[in-house]
């Protein structure tokens, strides 16, 4: 199989003739001028402990962006007149980790931004227990009023760092997604074995851990290099810009395998984003990058993210 670390210069031109139902717009972590952003309606614009955070509208898509350098990172983009589109891409293939899991009870995510995959995910699995776990409570506070996310019975949002409430919280999921993003990086303390050997402990067995990983920096190797040191498997998925990272415990899941649960799912749930197109989009990590796991003790974030000399961009597991 192609060297995958080779293919990220295309999967924008890719993106543009991909199956999925919406119009594609770029996916998490587009980075643009402040004054290009600017283009847009600013709707509202708010200062919290955490963020810079910016709720703009062009058209009928509202977006939720974070500022950081005199730069604005994607957060979220959300369609008022169809709650169940997903106009960033990558958030369209977390929704593949269903497909992995053994049972959907329960599910918890990590970053909220404006909920778009939490709330997707509720509206098609509306019995499954969701949380949403955001350090920033102004986030919450946005994708509430601009988002359309709300409380409800099967449906909970939390205010607090995603690793603390792992660590006090000891109730157990059958998936959990990881979109934590501060600006252009992930906060250390949430990339790390550490963190993964925690997230396991919280994971049913049969569960799948579903992570957005951008993948234009050495991080891409160290995050890819830790999550693997951590769990027995890890398929990732081209998203439109970003990659999607699945990663489970036991024997290794075929393809055919996959797919038949995937279809069967689609039937059962008919999701406006097709399991099955995809799952044939899957492609499991069989080598490791040349790169060790971050740890508590290392874990040089920001330093990686700016590493430009021998930058890969997908790990070379083919």
């Amino acid at each position: 199989m192609e060297n995958l670390f080779h293919r990220f210069s295309g999967l924008l031109k890719k993106a543009a003739h991909c199956s999925l139902k919406t119009p594609l717009l770029l996916a998490f972590l587009i980075f643009l001028p402040a004054s290009n952003a600017r283009s847009d309606q600013l709707i509202e614009m708010r200062e919290s402990k955490y963020n810079n955070i910016y709720v703009y509208q062009k058209d009928e898509y509202i977006s939720m962006t974070f500022g950081h350098n005199r730069r604005i990172f994607v957060e979220s983009v959300y369609n008022p007149r169809n709650e169940k589109e997903l106009p960033v891409v990558y958030t369209r293939y977390m929704t593949a980790g269903i497909v992995y899991a053994k049972s959907l009870e329960s599910v918890l995510e990590i970053g909220l931004g404006g909920g778009r995959t939490s709330w997707y995910t509720h509206k098609y699995l509306p019995n499954t227990f969701i949380t949403a776990v955001e350090i920033d409570p102004e986030v919450i506070s946005l994708a509430k009023k601009y988002f359309g996310i709300k409380e409800e019975k099967y449906f909970h949002l939390v205010a607090r760092d995603g690793r603390l409430y792992l660590t006090r919280n000891k109730d157990a999921y059958d998936i959990i997604f990881i979109d934590a993003y501060r600006g252009p990086f992930v906060p250390f303390h949430l990339l790390t074995k550490e963190f993964y050997h925690l997230v396991k402990t919280r994971l049913k067995p049969g569960g799948a851990v579903v992570q957005n990983i951008e993948p234009s920096t050495m991080l891409f190797d160290s995050a890819v290099a830790t999550i693997r040191a951590v769990f027995d498997n890890l398929d990732l998925f081209d998203a439109g810009g970003n990659v999607v990272a699945i990663s489970y415990d036991g024997p290794a899941h075929s393809t055919p395998e996959l797919l038949k649960n995937a279809e069967h799912l689609q039937k059962r749930y008919h999701f406006f984003y097709d399991l099955p197109n995809m799952i044939r989009q899957r492609q499991p990590l069989t080598k490791l990058p040349p790169v060790g796991p971050l740890t508590d003790d290392f874990a040089p974030v920001e330093y990686l993210k700016s590493i430009e000399k021998h930058n890969r961009k997908w790990p070379n597991g083919q």
